[in-house]
């Protein structure tokens, strides 16, 4: 089995995959989306997604054979409240994940009930559109402690030598009172630390970064919350000392928003 990479992507607005309009202005993270499965060469044994939109106290796996669906936003058109991704779930990879992570000295759950959050569901429809690849998730862990997340990934790399293709999913910037041209200065200044610390610098350098990554020009006007930056250290823990490539960037999401994803490793098409 070849060793995957991983990923860190921003999963875009609220269920847009599923509304025309937002997914013709979403045209370039679409096709970012739908170029990982070409990326990566095979199709996985699995998606194991760390989605910005689930935390609890602890590292909370997704159990369920079958996940039911979570539609955790606001003010969208009636029908995506009636959206259905129906991919399977893998009790079998989510005790794996448990006892990865439980060995690691991080503390581990099933969580039988958890479904599918929109941090999940939306690029999967996009990556995955017949559901045909199981997805377990992961939750966050309430506090958003970047040492705890980088070694969760660290926990977690071993299902990479097992056909898991391990996904942090977030946005690159997520400040939900300044998105539009407000946006425009902080979400670049941000992102432009986080290309030199993502791409341009050694691993050892990156991790102390992300570890201080409060500390970064306009931080705290790009992530007042770290849940949808946090998924990064995860993907980041998961592929430490490999190296890093930008595979999706734009600078006027929703009128303003400088946003980015990443792979780390090497993909079999990069």
């Amino acid at each position: 089995m070849t060793r995957l990479p991983t990923y860190f992507i921003s999963h875009g607005g609220g269920p847009w995959p599923y509304m025309e309009d937002r997914r013709k202005a979403l045209h370039l993270l679409e096709e970012s989306l739908v170029d990982i499965p070409r990326q990566i060469g095979v199709v996985p044994k699995a998606v194991l997604m760390i989605s910005g939109h689930w935390e609890a106290d602890g590292f909370n796996v997704m159990s369920s054979p079958k996940p039911p669906m979570v539609y955790d936003y606001y003010g969208f058109p009636e029908h995506t409240y009636h959206v259905k991704y129906s991919a399977p779930g893998s009790p079998e990879l989510a005790t794996r994940v448990r006892d990865l992570i439980a060995a690691a000295g991080l503390p581990a759950q099933l969580d039988p009930q958890q479904g599918f959050d929109h941090g999940t569901f939306t690029p999967m429809v996009v990556m995955y559109p017949q559901a045909n690849v199981p997805v377990v998730q992961v939750s966050l862990k309430a506090g958003y402690d970047p040492a705890e997340h980088l070694a969760l990934g660290r926990a977690l790399a071993p299902l990479r030598d097992e056909g898991v293709l391990i996904v942090g999913s977030g946005l690159s910037y997520h400040n939900l009172r300044q998105f539009g041209p407000g946006a425009k200065v902080p979400s670049k200044t941000f992102d432009d630390w986080l290309q030199q610390t993502v791409v341009a610098s050694n691993p050892k350098e990156r991790e102390h970064r992300l570890l201080e990554w409060d500390k970064a020009p306009a931080a705290r006007q790009a992530h007042p919350q770290e849940d949808h930056l946090v998924p990064l250290m995860v993907a980041v823990g998961a592929a430490e000392n490999e190296k890093a490539d930008l595979v999706y960037h734009e600078e006027n999401l929703f009128g303003g928003v400088t946003v980015s994803s990443f792979r780390f490793g090497a993909a079999a098409n990069p």
